[in-house]
C-alpha cells in the first residue's frame, strides 16, 4: 500500500456544540451523489486518493474495511451506503476524506469516501440555517448554509464517527 496524500491539514481539534461554534469556519466542502456537503476543516486530518481497502468481516455494509494510515488502522465509510442514497464506481475523482472528532468525544480517525472534493468554504458574516427534512442523512447535519446558488449541508463529524451510532 502506498501512502498518496493529496493535502494535509493541521487538525486543532473541533469546536463545541451549539450554532455559535460554527461563526467565522472554514468547511471542506465535497460532492456526493450531486449534493454539497461540507466539514468543519479542523476535522480534516488528510485528503486522500482512493485505494481499496482490506475487507474487515462482519462489518457493517457502509464500512468498506480498514486502511494502514502511517502505522494506523483506520476505518473506512462510504458516505454514499451510509446516507442510503445509492453507489457509484469509485473513479480517478473519489477521495477519502480522514476525518477526525474532536478529543471530548474519544479522538477517533476514520476516513469517509466522497464522490469530490469541491473547495474551502469561509463561512463569513452567512447565517446557519436549521436542517430540514426527514431522511438518513438528517441525524449528521449541524445546519445548512448558503454557497453561491447551493445549499451545503454541514456534517457534525462527531455524530458522524460516532462508533456507538454505525451499527442501527
Amino acid at each position: 500500500m502506498t501512502d498518496q496524500v493529496i493535502v494535509a491539514t493541521e487538525s486543532t481539534g473541533s469546536v463545541d456544540a451549539g450554532d455559535e461554534r460554527l461563526k467565522g469556519s472554514d468547511f471542506l466542502s465535497f460532492d456526493l451523489a450531486h449534493e454539497l456537503y461540507g466539514v468543519d476543516i479542523k476535522a480534516v486530518e488528510e485528503i486522500r486518493v482512493w485505494e481499496t481497502p482490506t475487507i474487515i468481516p462482519r462489518a457493517p455494509e457502509f464500512i468498506l474495511g480498514v486502511i494502514n494510515l502511517r502505522g494506523m488502522i483506520v476505518p473506512i465509510m462510504d458516505l454514499r451506503l451510509r446516507f442510503n442514497i445509492g453507489t457509484i464506481e469509485y473513479l480517478p475523482t473519489t477521495v477519502v476524506l480522514i476525518l477526525k472528532s474532536s478529543e471530548n468525544v474519544g479522538g477517533r480517525m476514520m476516513g469517509v469516501v466522497v464522490d469530490a472534493v469541491s473547495d474551502v468554504i469561509d463561512m463569513g458574516n452567512n447565517n446557519l440555517m436549521p436542517p430540514i427534512g426527514d431522511s438518513d442523512v438528517m441525524p449528521f447535519v449541524s445546519g445548512l448554509l448558503n454557497v453561491d446558488a447551493q445549499v451545503m449541508s454541514l456534517l457534525d463529524v462527531d455524530s458522524l464517527l460516532n462508533i456507538e451510532g454505525l451499527v442501527h
